[in-house]
């Protein structure tokens, strides 16, 4: 038993070692300028290591990658307190543009995240954070009469390609501030559209 928690205890403590050295190096570097030997010696480890714990370098990314959406939808999960289904979005909205402006979420989610996973399972996994969040907040608003019920699932994705949308284009911006303040603008005037009662 021993032996069994020393051995679980130090691949935790590779894995942890690995994530650490990919996020930061992500962050700094392009993904395709990165080697696995770099990440892994990096986190003082062999290349073998990071095979063994992720597979390889694009394995690596995407555990790092879910790692910042897991985050991120704490983040969003925390800013919504049960009571007025409206302010709650309000609250969630504000906090996902804030997190547009942060470097680790715009280096490997939006700016290096479609290089190296591809866009196809870029798009599979931040929809599974940021979908599911986006359709219990409609679901939500919809259920409190605040949103109409027509088509709720294509509601809901355009919601989120507007997020998306503007999450790139705060990340692409030379003013990151002015960016987010106008997007906030944007997105409140856009979700405030479909309210039943504007006033």
């Amino acid at each position: 038993m021993a032996v069994k928690g020393l051995r679980a205890e130090y691949a935790e403590a590779t894995r942890s070692a690995l994530l650490e050295a990919g996020r930061r190096l992500f962050i700094e570097r392009h993904y395709t300028d990165l080697s696995a030997e770099e990440i892994a010696r990096a986190a003082r480890l062999t290349r073998g290591a990071l095979y063994h714990h992720f597979g390889g370098k694009q394995g690596l990314f995407e555990a790092v990658f879910e790692e910042i959406e897991q985050e991120l939808t704490e983040r969003l999960t925390a800013a919504l307190t049960g009571g007025d289904p409206w302010q709650d979005g309000l609250r969630a909205l504000e906090a996902f543009l804030d997190e547009c402006t942060s470097v680790p979420y715009q280096r490997i989610v939006l700016q290096e995240g479609p290089v190296a996973l591809g866009w196809a399972r870029w798009r599979e996994l931040d929809g599974r954070h940021m979908l599911g969040l986006v359709r219990a907040l409609v679901d939500e608003l919809i259920r409190a009469d605040v949103f109409p019920p027509r088509s709720p699932d294509l509601l809901v994705r355009a919601i989120y390609g507007a997020l998306t949308e503007m999450a790139w284009g705060i990340a692409e911006s030379d003013d990151t501030a002015q960016a987010r303040h106008d997007a906030g603008l944007i997105a409140l005037d856009m979700i405030s559209s479909l309210r039943l009662n504007n006033s």
